[in-house]
């Protein structure tokens, strides 16, 4: 039988996504067990009713020498024959090698499917392949904290963890592959399903690295109900009870699965990428809440500081992948910035896609060159307007103006933040189109479903933004 095959068959015997992590330290099991494989095996009988597939990660055993490989071989051995294996091992190397490693996989220890690292590509990845019964889930975001070092590096806006999604499709011909996801990003594992619809993602990280299940599941699952597997190690491995451990992990994956399956609209990619938006622009303050008196005067329960960005790298960086979605479908040759606080934006924008940026001056420059817009550009070039939010649309007009009158073509303005207060109008009114990441109404919203603002004051945003509305109107 080929692996997805026995894979589906058991998770519907046990109607269970719940993979059980193998992964013994010598020093934490229990003294009435005499050897590892003694312990793996009760645990074994404590959770085969539960677990879909047991996932065994080798540097464990390695760990021991000889006597830890002695007890993977038994451990194997016990496993009952419709349960399927993965063995956690992240093999790969150069095709000669790669070819060994996969003989050593699924001839020596006979596993049903393993995990592979992509970076040496495709011939570094097809010899585990080539077996058509067995599985292979290759590497793509992993929960480790420093993970985004590598992982979230990006090329024309698209991060690596998501090329090589595209890659893993390529590669397995149309073939059914897995991919390996940190329950800690459930916006990547959102927007990877956006991408492929069908694939297997085994997921580390419920429970002692703090993902979050029910946004996993909502984030991963396929439309029928499968297409995840959550893996727990530590938490079940070592509970007092792990019979019990397991059983209440497999409940709670079921709740929450039947639950998302029922509902109409499943929290999309979209909807989680503005919810993990909101929450680091909250973190960084970049979004206030209390009692703020603005420029004109007026009083305000809300203040948002976009310029707050430049002492927040990362957030900076995430916040450019996101004008860089926005980007993507928009027909341009260069980015212009408004000073100052798009200008970081912008800049982080260019570095990402490759774009050349310029930006018209707010004041007018006396000597030199003289030039009121800085960078490179040519009469008629197509250029996309950039500013961190909008609020009327009088100073994303006024930026305009100057371009124009440098004869460049604009068509389209793009922010992060609406504030709805009738600046989409007013541009349109002009002939201008506007692309924004997320309305101020939207990030409370986010905010107020995090539990990161209360309901109360939620509702006192809402009010005051709708007071907003109607006085420009």
């Amino acid at each position: 039988m080929r692996f997805w095959d026995k894979l589906e068959k058991s998770i519907r015997q046990r109607d269970s996504l719940l993979c059980v992590g193998l992964d013994p330290v010598e020093d934490r099991i229990p003294p009435q067990y005499a050897t590892v494989a003694d312990f793996n095996k009760a645990i074994i009988d404590a959770t085969a009713d539960r677990a879909c597939i047991y996932k065994p990660n080798i540097a464990f055993y390695e760990a021991l020498g000889s006597s830890g490989m002695c007890a993977l071989r038994e451990t194997l051995d016990y496993i009952p024959a419709e349960i399927p294996v993965v063995l956690d091992a992240k093999r790969n190397d150069i095709a000669s090698s790669a070819a060994a490693y996969a003989r050593a996989a699924y001839q020596v220890w006979n596993v049903d499917a393993l995990t592979v690292t992509p970076y040496l590509g495709r011939d570094g990845v097809l010899p585990f392949l080539a077996c058509n019964d067995r599985g292979v889930f290759l590497l793509c975001k992993t929960s480790n904290p420093s993970a985004s070092e590598v992982q979230d590096w990006a090329q024309g806006g698209e991060p690596l963890y998501l090329h090589i999604a595209r890659l893993a499709e390529t590669w397995s011909g149309g073939g059914e592959i897995g991919l390996v996801i940190g329950a800690t990003y459930p916006q990547a594992i959102a927007e990877i399903r956006a991408h492929s619809p069908t694939m297997w993602f085994l997921v580390p990280g419920v429970g002692v690295q703090g993902g979050d299940l029910e946004a996993v599941l909502r984030a991963g699952l396929r439309a029928d109900g499968m297409g995840v597997l959550i893996n727990s190690s530590r938490g079940i491995l070592y509970a007092t009870d792990p019979g019990a451990a397991a059983k209440a992990l497999h409940e709670r994956i079921n709740t929450v699965r039947a639950r998302v399956r029922a509902e109409p609209q499943v929290l999309g990619a979209q909807a989680l990428q503005v919810r993990e938006l909101a929450s680091a622009l909250f973190e960084a303050e970049c979004v206030r809440f209390g009692d703020f008196v603005l420029h004109s005067g007026a009083h305000s329960p809300v203040y948002i500081d976009l310029r707050r960005l430049v002492g927040y790298p990362r957030l900076l960086a995430q916040v450019a992948r996101t004008y860089t979605r926005l980007l993507s479908p928009l027909t341009y040759d260069r980015i212009a910035a408004i000073p100052y606080a798009a200008l970081p934006i912008g800049t982080a924008v260019a570095l990402q896609t490759g774009d050349p940026l310029i930006y018209p001056r707010r004041e007018a420059k006396t000597h030199g060159t003289k030039r009121s817009i800085e960078g490179k550009y040519r009469e008629g070039d197509r250029v996309v307007l950039l500013d961190d939010l909008i609020s009327t649309g009088a100073s994303k007009l006024e930026a305009v103006a100057s371009l124009v009158a440098a004869g460049l073509v604009i068509e389209d303005v793009v922010v992060l933040i609406d504030r709805e207060q009738g600046g989409r109008q007013e541009l349109a009114r002009h002939g201008y189109r506007l692309h924004s990441a997320v309305t101020l109404q939207g990030l409370v919203d986010a905010l107020v479903a995090d539990g990161k603002l209360s309901s109360a004051d939620g509702r006192r945003v809402h009010e005051y933004l709708k007071d907003q509305d109607r006085g420009t109107r």
